[in-house]
């Protein structure tokens, strides 16, 4: 293995950890099983990781805010369940170039420049809409052109709610199949909503009292991401990075063309959640 490492241009002085993620980066998981001589759901593994590295280190360096305020485009829905009515905001058009995979111990979203600002307005809509449940339905969407790991088998659509509606995900599948066409409106998000770059209390997260914290839940192929309208507002700026420099990053870094960020067990926001992995992707499927 070192003498195929010195060929690569990888100088053997380096820890080996290092060495081997530096091919995970240069690499295709393909190439790097053949390389190294490898099974290649561990070369994909390893990439994975490579890219989730990366990620948080450009989100930290990287603040961004849009600048501007958002027009958001929804429909709003009802639907009755004996006395009790929900009402369900859905965005106006749909999210094609979106997706989100469970891949049981972690969850990853793909989503273009559309998509991922889109999303980031919906997330800071969760923040102001606590009677609200906010669907994004994108289960059926065409994955990325490019190879996804090989358990990237399970789609997901995903439902954004404030804690205190303290609704029970065992009902959605009933609401769901009584929403109707809707009535269109467009929100606007003020540009001081947008703001990817907020002054955020790392140390209070790990209070014991804290309770602005991420929960998630798994039904009818729907992701249920409950959290406060603190949690929501303050981690919009992950989406609004992968649209803001996205576009950007990817062509000037063929070797590695991919700009991601996170919700990380580390931040101190997830509770009875898993991560999040969000990346930006520029080419879909038909």
């Amino acid at each position: 293995m070192g003498e195929r490492l010195r060929k690569l241009g990888i100088r053997l002085a380096e820890a080996r950890s290092t060495a081997l993620f530096q091919l995970a980066t240069e690499l295709p998981a393909a190439v790097l099983a053949r390389t190294l001589g490898i099974d290649i759901t561990i070369a994909v593994k390893m990439a994975v990781r490579r890219r989730r590295r990366l990620g948080r280190l450009r989100c930290r360096r990287q603040p961004t805010c849009l600048g501007e305020s958002m027009r958001l485009p929804i429909t709003i829905h009802h639907a009755r369940l004996g006395a009790t009515e929900f009402k369900v905001i859905r965005p106006t058009q749909p999210l094609p170039h979106a997706v989100l995979i469970d891949h049981d111990r972690h969850l990853d979203a793909y989503l273009d420049e559309d998509a991922a600002r889109r999303l980031g307005g919906l997330w800071m809509l969760a923040a102001t809409s606590p009677r609200v449940l906010i669907h994004l339905p994108m289960r059926g969407n065409q994955p990325p052109s490019r190879g996804l790991p090989e358990d990237a088998t399970r789609q997901l659509d995903l439902v954004l709610l404030h804690h205190s509606l303290q609704f029970a995900p065992a009902r959605w599948k009933e609401i769901r199949s009584r929403l109707g066409p809707g009535r269109p409106r467009t929100v606007t998000l003020p540009d001081s909503g947008l703001e990817s770059h907020a002054v955020v209390d790392h140390e209070a997260r790990h209070y014991q009292e804290n309770r602005d914290l991420f929960h998630q839940h798994l039904h009818a192929e729907t992701l249920f991401m409950t959290g406060s309208a603190k949690v929501f507002r303050e981690t919009a700026r992950h989406f609004l990075d992968v649209a803001r420099n996205g576009p950007g990053y990817v062509p000037i870094h063929p070797s590695y063309p991919y700009f991601c960020t996170e919700l990380h067990s580390n931040d101190g926001i997830l509770g009875d959640a898993r991560e999040i992995h969000i990346e930006y992707c520029s080419e879909w499927g038909s």
